[in-house]
């Protein structure tokens, strides 16, 4: 199984979201980590192996952004409930914080290669 690291306050706030959307994100998750990509997830346009997990809850939808393409370790860099009812673009605030949360994982992967 694959390593799965954290990035910003990612963690916290799936714990935020509802426990459906949780064990959703998790399984997904799971299956990462062998590895392998669950059907929920889905890459993310505009960026090289990172996936976006969806999941709908009632009438929200709930995602989680990770990149498997660093090594060994899963990086998840967001999670977040998408606000917006029109369109299914990820909204560019979001995207920004990914490439920034992105740049910092691949800093946290070339030091984890460093000290091997």
């Amino acid at each position: 199984m694959r390593p799965i690291v954290w990035v910003g306050d990612s963690k916290r706030k799936l714990i935020e979201f509802p426990r459906d959307v949780q064990r959703d994100v998790g399984f997904a998750l799971e299956i990462a980590q062998g590895s392998e990509t669950h059907s929920s997830a889905k890459p993310l346009r505009g960026f090289s192996g990172v996936y976006e997990i969806v999941s709908n809850y009632t009438r929200d939808t709930y995602r989680a952004v990770y990149v498997v393409n660093l090594g060994n370790t899963i990086y998840v860099l967001h999670c977040f409930q998408k606000k917006s009812k029109r369109g299914i673009k990820t909204p560019k605030k979001e995207i920004d914080l990914i490439r920034s949360r992105l740049n910092w994982a691949k800093n946290l992967a070339h030091e984890e290669n460093k000290n091997e």
